[in-house]
C-alpha cells in the first residue's frame, strides 16, 4: 500500500536492493566469525524485500508465550493484558545493517536538498512524536517507549555513558517524515538522546506501522557524543530493531494502521531482506498492550 518506499529514493529501487544484498553478505560473513558454525545462513539474496511485514518464519515463534533469552525466535501474549518476548541478554556486538534511504542523517537527499535532521535545534529529546522547528505535525498512533541500553563488548558488557543514540522510524501509515509523500515538510519521529550513567536512553514514540517489503522496525545510529551527532559521517554504528510477530498483530488489528495488518501477515523475518539472516541480538524484549500502550526494551553491543 505504500510503494513509494521501493520507488522515491533518489538513487532508485536497484540501488537499494543491491546495497541490501551487500550489507546481507556482509553480515554473515561477521557473524560466520563471530559465531562459527552458528551463524545462520540465507537462502539466497534474490527474494528480498519481495513481500510485506511481520508474520513469523523459521526463526519466528510467532505464538508462544515465552522464549529463550539467548534464541532467534520471538513469542509473546498478544492479550490485552500485555505481551512480552526475550531478547539476547549475551554480550554481544549488533550487527551492522544499512540505514535505508530513508535516514535524515546527511546522507542522502530529500526534495532536492540534503535531509539531515541532526543538525535541526531541539533534536536532542526524549519525545519524538511531533515535528519540531517549523513544522508542527504530530505522529498518532499505538503508544511505544523503547528504551535501549549501550554495552561495550570489549569490557564484559560495560554501560557506556555519555554515547548518544539517533532513532528513526516510520508512522502509522509506513510514511518516514522528510521523505515520503505527505510528509515531506514534517520531521517527527526523529530524534536523538545522550546515555546516561546506567548507559541507557528513553524515547517515547508510536508503535512503528508495517510498510510492504519490510517487517516492522526501528532504525538507529551510535555517535561518540551528542556533539558528534551531527553528521552520518561520524557515526559509529547502524542497525535496526525488531518486533514480536505477535504484538504487531495486535498493534495492527486496532485502529490508525491502515494496510499494515495485510502487510504484517504477508512477510516473514525468513524474507526480511534484514532480518533473514538472524535477529537474536535484534529481538526487542515487549510488554504492554494498545490501551495501555507498550514498553520495548533492547541491549545494544558495540566494540569500543
Amino acid at each position: 500500500m505504500h510503494d513509494e518506499h521501493d520507488h522515491d529514493h533518489d538513487l532508485g529501487l536497484a540501488h537499494d536492493l543491491t546495497r541490501l544484498q551487500q550489507q546481507a553478505l556482509e553480515r554473515r560473513a561477521a557473524l560466520r566469525w563471530l559465531m562459527g558454525a552458528g551463524a545462520v545462513s540465507l537462502g539466497g539474496t534474490g527474494t528480498l524485500l519481495l513481500s510485506g511485514c511481520g508474520g513469523g518464519g523459521s526463526d519466528a515463534a510467532s505464538s508462544s508465550s515465552s522464549s529463550s533469552s539467548s534464541s532467534s525466535s520471538s513469542s509473546g501474549s498478544s492479550s490485552s493484558s500485555g505481551s512480552s518476548s526475550s531478547s539476547s541478554t549475551s554480550c554481544s556486538v549488533i550487527p551492522e545493517e544499512t540505514q535505508g534511504p530513508y535516514p535524515g542523517d546527511g546522507s542522502n537527499t530529500a526534495n532536492g536538498s540534503i535531509a539531515n535532521a541532526l543538525l535541526l535545534s531541539g533534536i536532542v529529546r526524549s519525545d519524538i512524536r511531533s515535528s519540531i522547528g517549523s513544522a508542527s505535525g504530530v505522529a498518532t498512533g499505538v503508544s511505544l517507549q523503547v528504551i535501549i541500553e549501550l554495552v561495550n563488548t570489549n569490557a564484559s558488557c560495560a554501560d557506556l555513558s555519555g554515547y548518544a543514540i539517533y532513532l528513526w522510524h516510520c508512522d502509522a501509515l509506513g510514511r518516514y517524515s522528510m521523505y515520503s509523500s505527505g510528509v515531506t515538510a514534517e520531521n517527527y519521529l526523529r530524534g536523538v538522546q545522550a546515555t546516561g550513567s546506567d548507559g541507557t536512553v528513553t524515547f517515547q514514540t508510536i508503535y512503528p506501522g508495517c510498510y510492504s517489503g519490510r517487517v516492522p522496525h526501528i532504525h538507529f545510529e551510535v555517535y561518540r557524543s551528542t556533539n558528534t551527532a551531527s553528521s552520518y559521517s561520524n557515526k559509529l554504528k547502524t542497525s535496526q530493531m525488531c518486533f514480536p510477530t505477535d504484538v504487531s498483530a495486535a498493534v495492527y488489528a486496532g485502529s490508525g494502521y491502515s494496510g499494515s495488518a495485510a502487510n504484517n501477515s504477508a512477510i516473514s523475518f525468513s524474507t526480511d531482506g534484514i532480518f533473514s539472516d538472524g535477529y537474536s541480538t535484534q529481538m526487542t524484549t515487549v510488554t504492554g498492550s494498545n490501551s495501555a500502550g507498550y514498553v520495548a526494551k533492547l541491549k545494544v553491543g558495540i566494540s569500543v
